[in-house]
């Protein structure tokens, strides 16, 4: 007698697979992964602008102009550093001398905001220069950024300096 296909005893013969149950579940899980990260990101707050943008950026245009009147004088704003003497001296091109210069310096800190300090930039008239103690700069990275105004025309600058021990 001849067993027929779907005989109980042929069935245990046949081994059974399970790839397909490992297929739909790495789907399954693929799908619950990508559906977290979707949640997560969604939940995620991202301020790309700040509430007074419009007047941040015009600084920023106004400070890109200022860049680029300092960069068109006719000689650079010359920044000193004797770490021997401690001294800083700070000198105008001669094109702005015999104008009036105000402005500020900020010495910053990359490493440690509470170091930063302001200073005014007023040079002496002749030669346009301004001296400054650095002793009691900390050792290490600073930058200085000079802003200043001549003939009612902002200019910026921005050095690095470091200091030694």
């Amino acid at each position: 007698m001849s067993q027929h296909p779907t005989s109980p005893s042929l069935m245990a013969q046949q081994k059974t697979s399970y790839w397909p149950y490992y297929i739909i579940a790495t789907f399954v899980l693929f799908a619950g992964y990508i559906g977290y990260m979707v949640q997560q990101a969604m939940r995620t707050s991202v301020d790309l602008v700040s509430a007074d943008y419009y007047q941040q950026e015009l600084r920023h245009g106004q400070r890109m102009a200022a860049v680029a009147r300092t960069n068109a004088l006719p000689a650079p704003v010359q920044v000193t550093l004797d770490a021997a003497a401690h001294r800083l001296t700070l000198e105008l091109p001669a094109a702005l001398r015999g104008q009036a210069v105000q402005g500020t310096l900020l010495f910053f800190r990359p490493s440690n905001q509470e170091l930063d300090f302001k200073l005014p930039f007023q040079p002496t008239s002749e030669p346009a220069r301004q001296q400054l103690n650095t002793s009691r700069l900390a050792p290490g990275l600073w930058r200085l950024r000079i802003e200043f105004t001549a003939s009612n025309q902002p200019y910026f600058l921005e050095e690095v300096l470091s200091i030694e021990e």
